[in-house]
C-alpha cells in the first residue's frame, strides 16, 4: 500500500482510462485484513478548505487526482511531497480498493474537486508496528497528511470501462475483447514490451476475475468495486 507512481498521458482522460489504472484494478491484490486492535483507532478529518460547488463527492472506486504532504506526527517532519516527485504532477489512484494505505483510502471518501483536508492516521491504518523503512517511516508511527484533491472520475470498474471494453454489447468481456483493450492500450502508451507481456496479462486478468471460470468475464465478476446497475 505504497503511493502510485505513474499517471496516464493527459491525452486519454478525455476517454478512457490508462492501461495502467486498468491493471491495477485488474490485478489488484485483496485488501489485507487489519488487526483487532485498529477498531479503536480512527482517522481525524480537518477540511481546510471546502469549495461552494461540492460536486461530485468521491467514492470507492473513483479515479483521483491529487497532491498530498506526509508528515511524522510525532516531530513534524516531512517524509514524502508528491510535488517534488514525477515531474510535480499529481498523483492518480483509484479510492478504496488498497492502492494507497488504508488511512488515505478512508480520509479521501465523500471529497469533492479543489476541498483541502488535514488528516490523522493511526498505525493501525498506516504503517504499523512495521513501519516502513524505506519511506523513512519508524515503527507505531501516526501520520498526518496535507491533501488537495483535483479530480474525481469514474474509475476502472465503472460500468462506462466495462461498456469500453465490452465491443459486442453481450454484457460479458472475452478473452479477444480484452486482448483488443490491452493490444490498444499499449499502442497509445508507446512503451516497448517483450511479446509474451501481453498473454501474461490477459492470463493474470483471467484468473483473477473469471471466478466461475467459463471463459468470461462477466458483469458481475468485473464490478467489484461499484455495484452500478449494467
Amino acid at each position: 500500500g505504497t503511493v502510485p507512481r505513474r499517471r496516464p498521458p493527459r491525452s486519454d482522460m478525455g476517454r478512457a482510462l490508462s492501461l495502467l489504472l486498468l491493471l491495477l484494478a485488474l490485478l489488484a491484490a485483496p485488501a489485507r485484513a487489519e488487526g483487532g486492535a485498529a477498531a479503536a483507532e480512527e482517522v481525524q478529518i480537518e477540511v481546510l478548505h471546502l469549495p461552494e460547488a461540492c460536486s461530485p463527492k468521491s467514492k470507492k472506486g473513483d479515479l483521483l487526482n491529487a497532491h498530498y504532504d506526509g508528515f511524522l506526527a510525532s516531530d513534524g517532519s516531512k517524509f514524502y511531497c508528491s510535488r517534488t516527485q514525477n515531474e510535480g504532477h499529481p498523483k492518480w489512484f483509484v479510492l478504496g480498493v488498497g492502492q494507497v494505505i488504508k488511512g488515505l483510502d478512508i480520509a479521501m471518501m465523500n471529497m469533492c474537486p479543489g476541498e483541502k483536508r488535514k488528516v490523522t492516521i493511526p498505525p493501525s491504518l498506516a504503517y504499523g508496528q512495521q513501519g516502513y523503512a524505506q519511506g523513512k517511516i519508524p515503527p507505531n508511527a501516526t501520520l498526518i497528511f496535507e491533501i488537495e484533491l483535483y479530480a474525481v472520475n469514474k474509475g476502472p470498474r465503472s460500468v462506462e470501462a466495462f461498456n469500453q471494453i465490452d465491443k459486442d454489447g453481450d454484457k460479458k468481456l472475452s478473452e479477444l475483447e480484452i486482448s483488443q483493450y490491452l493490444k490498444e492500450e499499449f499502442a497509445r502508451d508507446g512503451k516497448k514490451r517483450h511479446p509474451s507481456a501481453h498473454d501474461e496479462i490477459l492470463a493474470d486478468i483471467f484468473k483473477k476475475n473469471d471466478h466461475d471460470r467459463d471463459g468470461f468475464i462477466s458483469a458481475k465478476e468485473y464490478n467489484v468495486y461499484q455495484h452500478d446497475e449494467l
